[in-house]
């Protein structure tokens, strides 16, 4: 990043509050600010809010105050349709539930946000295939997803959410459904190919484990978010 370049996320002084006969705060004056390949992990209790937190980054969620700024456009100044349409082009997103749709080969599948973007088919094509040799899925191309184990359809997932090359990464609880023994090469399949393809991103987690597999940890408590620590792996 350099002195004229904006930072590829901007979070600056975000709080939610749901309201209702329950209504509560769950975040309270959140900023970080993230450059370009720089990839964080952010730890908290249940509930506390960091879903949430990713779900306002990636504008599925509006704050009730402060904004969102990825490379430099305010996504919470967007209407709907801008903010769908900035996701489909800069984010990437990697959940616990895989997501992976069941009557699409991996193939198709891991195709999805070119078929969005309106990539041209042979483009298209290469980078799914370079994507899924790239996590170790090279022959699966044509299998469906009830053919795989879940690390695999993980693996599927990570490849869907990097093949559009976007800006930033959204992973939440992206090992959640897995054992130690498959989730730690997703871990590293994850950290990787961000790395590899210059990708900034997030990883919200529970686990100590996933969290030191990114360059700092946060944790996020009802006060906000508190002073990272360097990852110790």
């Amino acid at each position: 990043m350099t002195a004229r370049d904006p930072p590829v996320l901007q979070v600056r002084g975000l709080g939610k509050t749901y309201e209702g006969p329950r209504a509560r705060t769950v975040l309270r004056h959140v900023s970080l600010e993230l450059g370009a390949g720089e990839y964080v992990a952010i730890m908290g209790e249940s509930g506390v809010g960091k879903s949430t937190l990713l779900n306002l980054i990636a504008g599925l969620d509006v704050p009730e105050h402060g904004e969102v700024l990825i490379d430099g456009v305010s996504i919470t100044a967007l209407d709907d349709d801008a903010r769908t349409a900035l996701r489909r082009e800069k984010l990437g997103f990697v959940f616990q539930a895989f997501h992976v749709l069941p009557y699409l080969t991996v193939e198709q599948n891991v195709a999805l946000p070119l078929a969005l973007l309106h990539v041209d088919p042979a483009e298209s094509a290469s980078r799914v295939g370079e994507l899924l040799s790239a996590v170790g899925l090279g022959d699966r191309g044509g299998s469906l997803p009830r053919e795989l184990s879940g690390g695999e359809l993980q693996r599927v997932a990570l490849a869907r959410a990097l093949v559009h090359r976007p800006r930033l990464l959204l992973a939440d609880e992206p090992t959640g459904n897995l054992d130690g023994d498959t989730a730690a090469p997703v871990l590293e399949l994850l950290r990787v190919q961000m790395k590899v393809r210059g990708a900034t991103g997030i990883l919200v987690t529970h686990s100590m484990a996933a969290a030191q597999t990114a360059d700092r940890i946060y944790r996020l408590t009802p006060q906000g978010l508190v002073a990272p620590s360097p990852a110790s792996s």
